[in-house]
């Protein structure tokens, strides 16, 4: 079992940290074991744990380590290994501390919901996408047929007197296979969430629309959505009464997308301290609910009305102009927006052909037709 988990992640800009930190101040304040795991320096508050990610640290431990693992096969090549001290982290290496971090905590033991301040929308949605594609990438280069030899490595490297470099390489796959699956199950556990964070407005429609339909390709659930920062709605001030209606639409046609909604007032500047946290965090409704089931990829059998299969894939607020799909073999390749995710096909429909799709109160129905070649006959 898996420590629940809430990720909080949002448009950039929108106050994810200081949202992540009173929804675990909340959370705390309830009685509950809390752990927040944040790249930022977090404001200290009673019944509070803090880990923070320091990705710098996390590649210079990792990098050392794998020199030291590959120690023999390096030295065989005439590397001159790098001394902690003088690595520096490398792009990428903040979404791999952020896994490793998120791995961890989901297994603290004296723990009741580890929260998590996410990177910017776009980025998290990446990040969370992670583990599973590089898990397919490792199946695909160094497919697991392909290791039965691998007992007679050994003795070869014993023969040559050498490490046997293919021996290494698998080895190396095999425990990032193992590091991988445990943060792929973290990211789809039933306990784990997300918590979006937006400051009401145009500009952060677009990002929010966009984000929640990665996570929705990625089957990753979204508990509900922070609208941070609102302004007064009865205001006399022609300018704040201007805000207030944009942010009054975003929250109208958000209402209806099924995700439930909490508001945070403006404080009038950025919050300072625990005091301020601690009247974010007593906000009605603030504190984070159970689970919500991500929606089913479920199929629907047609074939008695009208002989297909429906794939049916929910995509909320998604549009037809940015949806793509490709069959390659028993997979599909399925891209929305910025996001592309390939996916293997339900038994069922690996003995059918795709014939068509559309797009039709927020969920995507690909249409299978049976082949007539590999389809069970009745009698």
């Amino acid at each position: 079992m898996h420590t629940p988990t809430l990720l909080v992640t949002g448009p950039g800009g929108a106050g994810r940290t200081t949202v992540a930190t009173a929804t675990a101040l909340a959370a705390a304040r309830q009685g509950r074991r809390v752990l927040l795991l944040t790249a930022e320096p977090a404001v200290p508050a009673d019944g509070l744990r803090v880990a923070r990610i320091d990705s710098g640290e996390e590649f210079r431990q990792e990098l050392v380590a794998l020199q030291e693992r590959g120690s023999a096969l390096l030295g065989m090549l005439g590397a001159r290994p790098l001394a902690a001290d003088e690595l520096t982290e490398l792009p990428g290496a903040e979404q791999f501390a952020l896994l490793r971090a998120l791995r961890r905590a989901a297994a603290e033991p004296a723990t009741d919901l580890v929260v998590v301040d996410m990177p910017p929308l776009h980025q998290a949605v990446a990040a969370l996408a992670l583990p599973a594609q590089l898990r397919r990438y490792l199946a695909r280069l160094l497919p697991a047929e392909r290791q039965a030899a691998r007992a007679l490595r050994p003795v070869l490297a014993q023969l040559a007197g050498v490490p046997m470099p293919a021996q290494w390489l698998y080895e190396a796959a095999a425990r990032w296979d193992e590091e991988l699956a445990a943060v792929q199950a973290v990211v789809e556990a039933p306990g784990t969430r997300v918590r979006l964070v937006a400051e009401p407005g145009p500009a952060a429609d677009s990002a929010l629309r966009s984000g929640v339909l990665g996570l929705a390709l990625h089957r990753i659930g979204i508990g509900d959505l922070v609208l941070n920062r609102t302004v007064p709605q009865t205001s006399a001030d022609p300018w704040v009464a201007g805000i207030a209606d944009q942010q009054r639409a975003f929250a109208q046609r958000w209402g209806t997308s099924g995700i439930p909604t909490v508001t945070l007032p403006h404080l009038g500047r950025d919050p300072q301290g625990p005091q301020d946290l601690a009247g974010l965090a007593a906000t009605d409704g603030f504190a984070a609910g159970p689970p919500r089931p991500c929606p089913e990829w479920a199929v629907e059998d047609r074939l008695a009305e009208d002989g297909v299969l429906l794939w049916c894939v929910p995509l909320p607020r998604a549009e037809k102009r940015e949806l793509d799909l490709v069959r390659r073999g028993d997979e599909l390749l399925l891209t929305v927006g910025p996001y592309r995710r390939i996916v293997p096909l339900p038994a069922a429909l690996r003995r059918c052909a795709v014939s068509g799709a559309a797009l039709a109160e927020d969920v995507l129905r690909i249409r299978f037709t049976p082949d007539p070649g590999l389809w069970p006959r009745t009698h």
